[in-house]
C-alpha cells in the first residue's frame, strides 16, 4: 500500500481539504509525492519565470489553505511527459468521481488539447473555478 512520506504529508496538509481528499484517493492508485502546497510571498516570488507565470498573491498556492498543489508520480522524472499526462488523468478523473473539478497545468483551458498550452506546469493541480 502506498503511503505519503512525512514531508509529502506535511505539504498536503497545507492544502484545501478537497485537494487533500483527492490526493489521498490518488495515492491508493498511484504512488506519488507532494512537492508543494502553500507558498509564502517569499517562496512564490523567488520562483524563476520558467516555473511560474504569477507573483504573490496571484497564485492559488498563496491562499490559506492552498487551492493548488504540485505533485508528481513517484519516482520523479521531470522528462517523462507521458507519465505526467497519465498521472494528470488519474488526478482529474478521481477528482471528478468525487465531484471536485481539478485544473492541471498541462491543460490550463481544460479543453483536453494538450498541445495548445502557452506555458506547461505539469506538476501543478488546482481547484477549478466553476
Amino acid at each position: 500500500m502506498n503511503k505519503f512520506s512525512p514531508i509529502s504529508a506535511t505539504r498536503l496538509a497545507s492544502c484545501h481539504p478537497q485537494l487533500q481528499a483527492v490526493f489521498t484517493k490518488v495515492l491508493e492508485v498511484c504512488d506519488c509525492s507532494i512537492l508543494c502546497g502553500h507558498r509564502t510571498e517569499q517562496e512564490q516570488n523567488a520562483l524563476p519565470s520558467t516555473n511560474t507565470q504569477v507573483r504573490f498573491p496571484n497564485s492559488k498556492h498563496n491562499s490559506i489553505p492552498s487551492k493548488a498543489v504540485d505533485a508528481t508520480p513517484y519516482p520523479y522524472d521531470e522528462d517523462d511527459r507521458e507519465r505526467f499526462s497519465y498521472f494528470a488523468g488519474l488526478v482529474i478523473g478521481i477528482g471528478a468521481s468525487m465531484g471536485i473539478a481539478i485544473r492541471w497545468g498541462g491543460d490550463w483551458d481544460r479543453d483536453n488539447e494538450l498541445k495548445d498550452n502557452g506555458f506547461d506546469d505539469l506538476m501543478h493541480f488546482e481547484l477549478a473555478d466553476e
